[in-house]
């Protein structure tokens, strides 16, 4: 049980330094919008995670046959982050220092769409789905209760860096001016377009190497 749980933790710290959408999305929406939209954001993409350790784990065949459409998903997850990037980067209208700091409200649709978005964003990643796929593949030889202590503990390891990264954000934030912010929001428009290129790009590079 130990060794299982040890494997868990090494995978969510794995996971915890994997740089990518996610990480620029929570940075931009705690300096923007402050902790709930960053909060709402990550527990869909928490949910995301959360369905496909059950999938992987109960319905093998089916994440399976997931991964074999992985170049279908990989353009529509790449074409998702390239469109939000082109919002975030010429369409978005941002808000000043001042009015960041009297507080932005955001109603509850705003904050449902940010939850689907987290979600959308990781559940059409092929990267996440194979990984999450080939963890389970490589526990198939332990007990129930070890492959639950092994996916258990990753993601209290995720979900605690998810939570951390929240609050850095938070105090970065009082360390910015209007011209950062903006800055920091077209760089993370960009970043998000790379992101989506670099999946579809990669798809393909992987379905044509098979």
């Amino acid at each position: 049980m130990t060794e299982a749980i040890i494997s868990g933790i090494l995978l969510g710290f794995a996971l915890v330094f994997t740089v990518g959408p996610v990480l620029f999305a929570i940075l931009k929406l705690r300096i923007n919008y402050g902790i709930f939209s960053a909060f709402y954001f990550v527990a869909g993409v928490w949910l995301s995670d959360i369905l496909l350790i059950i999938t992987a784990n109960l319905f093998s065949g089916l994440l399976s046959d997931l991964i074999e459409y992985k170049t279908v998903i990989g353009i529509f997850g790449g074409s998702f982050l390239i469109v939000l990037g082109i919002y975030y980067l010429f369409y978005k209208k941002y808000k000043s220092k001042a009015e960041l700091d009297q507080g932005i409200k955001i109603g509850k649709a705003t904050h449902v769409g940010l939850f689907v978005t987290g979600f959308f964003i990781n559940s059409l990643n092929p990267g996440v789905i194979a990984l999450w796929f080939a963890t389970t593949t490589k526990t198939l030889g332990n007990s129930v209760e070890e492959r639950f202590a092994t996916f258990i503990s990753c993601l209290i390891v995720v979900m605690s860096a998810d939570l951390l990264k929240i609050n850095i954000s938070g105090k970065l934030r009082n360390k910015l001016n209007d011209k950062n912010i903006r800055r920091l929001n077209r760089i993370a428009g960009i970043l998000y377009m790379v992101f989506g290129l670099a999946l579809i790009i990669g798809v393909f590079v992987t379905r044509n190497k098979y």
